[in-house]
């Protein structure tokens, strides 16, 4: 009969076997943690950069606003008020001469369903002196009209389509139609730069 018989305080352990295993897996995460923590420090300094872009901006914003408010106030004057006046007419005068009909039917073209029909266009500068086209459609149902607000949506020429309101048309109309709709939008003609 064989006994073994371990008389050392701590029993055997392999210890080569035991930072063969983890020390690789401790030196991978060590490694990922200097990379990560050179990451944050690069994006750090980045947003630096940015952070030092960002005020040079809005310093020059603000240059341009005194120098705006300076102007105006230049412009309220007594003296100036029938100048003032009268450039604010020439201007709105070739913004509106400046409104190509032609360009407008090409684009709403693009995106009009076949079931529909423009009935009137309206177009106006609003507060924010943006050209707002006020059109309305007639066709043979809702959706149509609903299909024609998704399609100006996904257009670069219209922002913010809105359905202003809708009616049934009933018997007595014309036929093949069964709504008609005001729909409102801002128009973005297409740039000079962007048509070459």
């Amino acid at each position: 009969m064989r006994l073994d018989i371990n008389l050392a305080t701590r029993p055997y352990e392999d210890a080569r076997q035991f930072w063969m295993r983890w020390g690789l897996g401790v030196g991978a995460l060590g490694l990922a943690t200097v990379v990560l923590i050179a990451f944050a420090i690069h994006g750090w300094i980045e947003a630096g950069h940015d952070r030092r872009t960002i005020r040079g901006l809005q310093r020059q914003i603000a240059e341009r606003d005194d120098e705006r408010a300076r102007a105006q106030s230049y412009l309220n004057l007594e003296m100036n008020r029938s100048t003032r006046d009268e450039s604010q007419f020439l201007n709105s005068l070739i913004q509106r001469k400046a409104f190509s009909w032609t360009r407008v039917f090409e684009d709403l073209e693009k995106v009009m369903p076949p079931s529909l029909h423009v009935v009137s266009l309206k177009p106006a500068l609003n507060d924010g002196d943006q050209l707002e086209l006020e059109m309305k459609v007639a066709g043979e149902n809702r959706a149509a009209v609903v299909d024609l607000v998704h399609r100006m949506e996904g257009s670069s020429h219209f922002q913010g389509p809105q359905l202003e309101s809708e009616t049934a048309e009933g018997g007595s109309g014309s036929p093949g139609i069964g709504v008609s709709a005001t729909i409102s939008a801002i128009y973005v003609p297409e740039t000079i730069r962007s048509r070459k």
